[in-house]
Parts: structure tokens; C-alpha cells; sequence
């Protein structure tokens, strides 16, 4: 007699027994026909929201279950004006009427927590004395959590905008200081505003960055 599936495999059949793919809706909401918007309506995006986001986002895999990513929301008028003479000059307006705005980051430090997150022991101290391991790490896997990032905003009905047009160092010095936190990348977040959108760029066919072996 077969030995009777642990809990997370349990679970995994379970999840496939629901549903088994996205329909062609879901797939066009994250993917097909979701766009990276520069205009903003002025509806807001609560405290709430985020925290879904949040509880979605975190799920996907990172490697050692390390979870380095960090999120800063800047939400308020203050924090706006903090962040406002670190953005490139074509990115004020837009990050300035966002309702939110994410600085995704990444976390060298994130060795402090991983043997408790990876159930592990030992991790913590292999990069605490490899830097740059501990740099690779955190920043491959920060970015790999920032993509679920944007996915999982676009999922609960949420509008974003990425971008890299920022002076890192900058913003690093405002909203990092002390710590060991580096940012990568912002994504605005809220309710898009369609007007503001340019026709989709062209995208590479699979032959032209893809082979299956």
C-alpha cells in the first residue's frame, strides 16, 4: 500500500483538483493585455490593499526560502517630497500623482533570518562571511520577488508602473540609512489612467530568445 501523501503534497493535489490553469481572463489581467501605466486616476489605494498584496507576493518561491525583498510604501505627502529630488526628471510627474509608490529593495542582511526561514542551520553564517554571495543572493532573488510583486498587484486589481529611472544611491541614503537594505527598482501603484498609455512596444518571437534542447 502506498504510503498517504504528506500534508504539502496533500495540498498540492488539492490546488490542482480546484483548478488546474488561469482562464484566458486571468491570463490577459497578469500577462496578455496588462499594461505598465504613467498616469494616475485619484482613486486611492488603502493600507489594506497593500497588506493583501503583501500576503500574496511573499508566497513564490526564493532560494533557501531567503526572502530578501524589502518594500517601502510611500503613500504620504512627506514621504513624496523625500523621494521626489531622487527620481529622474521624466519620472517626477508620474510618481508624484501615483497613489503609492513601492521602493522594492534587497536585503544583505537577509542571512540574519535564513536558517529560521529555510529550517536549516548554518546558512546564516556561509554568507554572513561571503559578501558576495550574500550580495548575489539577495539581489537575484530580491528582483525574482519584486516580479511576483508586480504580478500579485495586478491580481487583487491594482495598476503598476516600474521603473528604474532614479538615483539608488540617493534613495538609498534617505529612506536606507543604517541599514543594510539597497533598493533596486519602483513600482508605482494604483489605479491606472488609460489616456496617458503609448501603443505597445514589439515583443521577441520564442526563436528569437528561446531553443528548446
Amino acid at each position: 500500500m502506498a504510503n498517504a501523501p504528506t500534508e504539502a503534497a496533500q495540498a498540492a493535489i488539492d490546488l490542482k483538483t480546484r483548478i488546474e490553469a488561469l482562464n484566458e481572463n486571468s491570463l490577459d489581467l497578469l500577462f496578455g493585455d496588462a499594461r505598465s501605466f504613467r498616469a494616475w486616476t485619484d482613486k486611492p489605494v488603502s493600507d489594506a490593499q497593500l497588506h493583501q498584496l503583501h500576503e500574496l507576493f511573499i508566497m513564490p518561491p526564493t532560494a533557501n526560502n531567503a526572502q530578501p525583498a524589502r518594500v517601502l510604501y510611500v503613500k504620504s505627502a512627506e514621504a513624496k517630497e523625500r523621494l521626489k529630488p531622487c527620481l529622474g526628471d521624466g519620472n517626477v510627474d508620474k510618481t508624484m500623482s501615483a497613489p503609492a509608490t513601492a521602493i522594492i529593495g534587497y536585503d544583505l542582511a537577509f542571512h540574519e533570518r535564513i536558517d529560521e526561514l529555510s529550517g536549516k542551520a548554518g546558512g546564516g553564517e556561509r554568507f554572513a562571511s561571503n559578501p558576495a554571495a550574500a550580495q548575489g543572493l539577495a539581489f537575484r532573488n530580491g528582483s525574482l520577488q519584486g516580479a511576483y510583486f508586480i504580478l500579485a498587484a495586478r491580481a487583487i486589481g491594482l495598476d503598476v508602473g516600474a521603473m528604474s529611472g532614479f538615483n539608488n544611491e540617493a534613495v538609498d541614503k534617505e529612506f536606507f540609512a543604517g541599514t543594510e537594505i539597497k533598493s533596486n527598482f519602483l513600482c508605482n501603484i494604483g489605479y491606472g489612467d488609460p489616456s496617458g498609455l503609448r501603443p505597445r512596444g514589439p515583443r521577441l518571437a520564442f526563436d528569437e530568445m528561446s531553443k528548446i534542447l
